[in-house]
C-alpha cells in the first residue's frame, strides 16, 4: 500500500499520538499499544480501500492511503479504535473514537462491527449504529442507521445511503439497494436490487435494472 508523502509507519504513529494528545492525555503504555497494532490496522485499511473504485484510493495501480484526506482518515480512525477495543482497551478506543468525531464530524462507534469493505463520502453528521452489515456499505452526509425499541437493521451487500437517508429499527435491507436522498426506512424490509424513496410506511420501491 502506498502512503502519501512517503510516510512510514513510525510517521503515522507520531501523527496520531500528537493528535490525540492535543485533546486527551496518552500514557506511554497507550502509545505503545498504538505502535504495536498499527500494521494490523493498515492491513484492514488496505482491504477496505482495495474494494473501492474511488480514484483517490488508488495510485499507479496500488492502494493509496492519504492521511490528509478526511474520508480516508475517518475510515482509518474507525479501524484503529475498533482494533484497540477488540484487544480489550476501551479507554484508548474512546479517545480515538472521540478524535474521529472531532476531526470528521462522523459517529463510527468502535463497538459497531462495520464490514471489511465500506465507503463514505463527506460523512459529516452521519451516525452509524449497531446493525448487521455486509460488504459494500456506502454512505454520505447526515445519514443514520440505528435501533427502534432495541431492534436493529440487517443490511445486505452493496447498500448505498444518499444524503439524509436513514435505516431505523427492525429492517432487512436486501443486496444492491439504494436509499434516495431523505429516505427513511423504519421497521420495513426492502428486497434485493431496489431503489427506495420516501418515508415509512409510505415508501416507493422500484426495481433496479
Amino acid at each position: 500500500m502506498l502512503i502519501a508523502h512517503n510516510m512510514t509507519n513510525d510517521d503515522l504513529v507520531t501523527l496520531i499520538i500528537k493528535q490525540i494528545n492535543s485533546f486527551f492525555p496518552l500514557s506511554r503504555d497507550e502509545e505503545n499499544k498504538i505502535e504495536v497494532i498499527l500494521p494490523d490496522v493498515l492491513e484492514r485499511v488496505k482491504k477496505c480501500f482495495d474494494a473501492s473504485d474511488n480514484k483517490y484510493y488508488h495510485k499507479n495501480g496500488r492502494v493509496y492511503f492519504n492521511p490528509f484526506h478526511s474520508g480516508q482518515y475517518c475510515i482509518y480512525l474507525y479501524y484503529l479504535s475498533n482494533s484497540i477495543f477488540n484487544q480489550g482497551n476501551s479507554i484508548l478506543a474512546d479517545k480515538i473514537y472521540y478524535l474521529n468525531k472531532v476531526m470528521n464530524g462522523c459517529d463510527l462507534f468502535y463497538e459497531v462491527e462495520l464490514p471489511e469493505s465500506f465507503m463514505l463520502d463527506h460523512p459529516v453528521g452521519t451516525v452509524i449504529g449497531r446493525a448487521k452489515f455486509q460488504n459494500g456499505l456506502m454512505f454520505t452526509q447526515n445519514c443514520t442507521i440505528g435501533n427502534n425499541n432495541g431492534l436493529y437493521p440487517q443490511i445486505g451487500k452493496n447498500v448505498r445511503l444518499c444524503t439524509h437517508a436513514s435505516i431505523i429499527g427492525n429492517c432487512n435491507i436486501g443486496d444492491n439497494v439504494i436509499l434516495g436522498a431523505y429516505t427513511c426506512v423504519k421497521d420495513q424490509n426492502i428486497p434485493n436490487n431496489s431503489i427506495v424513496f420516501g418515508v415509512s410506511p409510505n415508501l416507493v420501491i422500484k426495481q433496479l435494472k
